[in-house]
Parts: C-alpha cells; sequence; structure tokens
C-alpha cells in the first residue's frame, strides 16, 4: 500500500513537472528529487539507513535518518557554494558498504554513535548532490527535492524493515544487508 502511494505521488509529481515544462522551479525541486533516485549508490544507501533504523527501533526510527538528512542538506550547501569535500566517490561507495554491513550484523551501537555515522556518510552524498546542481536551477527548490526523496527512500527501508521484523526471520535482515555491502562492493571497484 505504502508503495503504491509513493509511486503514485511520484507520478503526479512527474506530470505536473510535464505539464509546465519551462518554469525553472519545477525543474529545480525535480531535478533535485530525482538525483537520489538515479544512481544505484544513493539509492542503496538511503534505503539502508531506513532498514538501519528499524532494526534499531525506538527513537532511532526517526532520529537515525533525520540527522541523515539534515548532515545532507549542510553537504549539499557546501557543494552548491563550490567548498570542496574531499573523496565525495569514497564517502559515497563506503557508505553503501557501512550502512549494508550494520544492517547485516543488525549492529546495536548508541543513538548518538548511530546519529554520527549516518551523519558523517550524509555529508558526502549531499555533497555530491550540490556540486551537481544545474547552474540554473533554485538552490533552495533544489535541495528540498533531494531532501524530501532522501527521506522517502529512508522511509521506505523502515517501513521494509519494520515488515521483516513481523515475519521473525532475521535472516531476510541479514540477507539484504549483505546484498547491500556486496553491491557497494562492486560499486566501489566498478
Amino acid at each position: 500500500m505504502m508503495k503504491a502511494i509513493m509511486t503514485a505521488s511520484v507520478a503526479m509529481a512527474a506530470s505536473a513537472t510535464m505539464a509546465h515544462t519551462g518554469h525553472e522551479h519545477t525543474a529545480s525541486f525535480m531535478t533535485g528529487f530525482s538525483h537520489p533516485l538515479g544512481g544505484l549508490d544513493h539509492l542503496l544507501a538511503m534505503v539502508a539507513v531506513g532498514l538501519w533504523a528499524a532494526s534499531l527501533g525506538g527513537r532511532a526510527l526517526w532520529v537515525v535518518p533525520a540527522a541523515f538528512v539534515g548532515t545532507m542538506l549542510l553537504g549539499g550547501a557546501l557543494g552548491m557554494t563550490g567548498i570542496a569535500v574531499p573523496y565525495i566517490e569514497q564517502g559515497i561507495s563506503l557508505s553503501v558498504i557501512i550502512f549494508g554491513a550494520l544492517v547485516l550484523a543488525a549492529k546495536r551501537l548508541p543513538l548518538l554513535a548511530c546519529m554520527t555515522i549516518a551523519g558523517g556518510f550524509a555529508l558526502f552524498h549531499g555533497a555530491a548532490h550540490g556540486l551537481e546542481m544545474p547552474s540554473d536551477a533554485s538552490g533552495a527548490k533544489y535541495a528540498v527535492g533531494f531532501a524530501l526523496a532522501t527521506a522517502l527512500l529512508h522511509s521506505a527501508g523502515v517501513v521494509v524493515g519494520q515488515w521483516m521484523a513481523r515475519l521473525q526471520s532475521p535472516l531476510v535482515a541479514r540477507i539484504t544487508g549483505a546484498i547491500i555491502a556486496l553491491s557497494g562492493m562492486a560499486l566501489a571497484i566498478a
């Protein structure tokens, strides 16, 4: 049901954008919104954050994704202004591997440590989003777009993670984490 709602929302937003071509404000938002959806590395990392937060439960369900989105916006601002964040691609690849490994291991850490890990990797994702912002885009609308898409991907991970917990089959979650981590390794060497 949640998947159908998100799919319909994206389809309606895309239709509205197509109906108003030539308007910079819709292109800025939709360009930002589509950026996290356009790369496997971003998709895997965002969903993995949600899966990890679901495995942690409690306040982590919203605090860990919020730490990611908040720090990602900071990284986006750095990228938009041209301030260099070193090793962006390596940081993004490593984030997929680490988040996948955290899901695989079902690692429970203190909440502050989880927020720090999520935020640390979010800086790289945000910087990549900011650097790739089109020159004619509105920075604020572009940032809202990529932040919303990221939050939706985190939410999808949380929903799937909670569903896997209800199945009471930790093997499914661990296999998912392993697939994400291995995919991150493959992306790193590709």
